[in-house]
């Protein structure tokens, strides 16, 4: 007796599985459980990184991923539930951009990391820029901590970078608001983009820099660490080319003299009473 092909799966039975029908002729190999949510991340994460998260709805994830309004609920309770899911996704991407090998001089390895970063805030942005502005109505605390979570991992990517063996708390302050600082930054030339994308890699490294040289101004033992950072400095480098910027200001026509008026006038009495009490 002949054997009988089994029948190709109807439309239907598509339809009641939650997924789209195929065209005639075309065959699609079933998805996974974990297939099929890690796919559903991933087509929310991309919506979401294209549009602000309170203007993409369930039906487009479904949309987009090819897949019925129920086999996302199915998977998620509701868009809040797989916004958060996609943030972490997110979050880790971002986190692992900020991993660079300690080697070269500190300014070069902070600009690899921010081109990185850079990149992923312009292919990322009205979603990132919604929550991290306060205004998107899917701010939670969820959506909160993992925000933080990849603030610290910079953090301790940049702290790492120095590389010193009790960091002040001068210097944690320092880098911290350089962080806070970039990520505003950031989010405003998201706004225009008036400024090309390298420019601002550059200018938030020199941001770093010169911040870093006034913690060490005022801090006798970075200053000691900072002379070794400089050293390592090549001249077509972040930090040579500032330096490079900086002396150039002193051909300025006056300017010269008033830096010099400056830092040769009289200090004011508190300070010349701390350097009594310090000796």
């Amino acid at each position: 007796m002949a054997s009988r092909t089994p029948p190709a799966p109807s439309p239907a039975s598509a339809s009641a599985r939650g997924e789209r029908p195929e065209p005639a002729g075309r065959t699609r190999r079933r998805l996974s459980v974990d297939e099929r949510r890690e796919q559903l991340i991933a087509v929310a994460l991309e919506l979401f990184s294209h549009r602000p998260p309170e203007e993409v709805s369930i039906d487009d994830i479904a949309a987009a991923a090819g897949a019925s309004r129920p086999l996302v609920y199915h998977y998620f309770p509701g868009k809040q539930a797989i916004y958060e899911e996609s943030l972490r996704r997110a979050g880790r991407e971002l986190s692992a951009r900020f991993e660079e090998p300690a080697e070269g001089p500190l300014s070069e390895r902070l600009y690899r990391v921010m081109g990185r970063y850079l990149d992923f805030v312009q292919s990322h942005g009205p979603g990132f820029a919604a929550l991290l502005r306060g205004g998107s109505v899917t701010a939670s605390t969820n959506t909160s901590a993992v925000i933080d979570e990849v603030r610290q991992a910079a953090y301790d990517q940049i702290i790492g970078h120095l590389a010193l063996p009790s960091p002040s708390p001068g210097l944690r302050l320092t880098v911290r608001a350089w962080i806070a600082n970039a990520e505003i930054t950031s989010l405003e030339w998201l706004a225009d983009r008036s400024v090309p994308l390298e420019d601002l890699q550059l200018h938030l490294v020199q941001e770093f820099v010169a911040a870093l040289t006034l913690t060490a101004a005022r801090e006798p033992a970075l200053a000691a660490e900072l002379a070794g950072f400089l050293a390592d400095e090549r001249p077509d480098g972040p930090t040579g080319r500032l330096v490079d910027d900086l002396a150039g200001l002193l051909a300025v026509p006056g300017l010269a003299d008033a830096l010099t008026a400056l830092a040769t006038g009289p200090r004011p009495a508190s300070d010349a009473a701390a350097d009594t009490t310090a000796g």
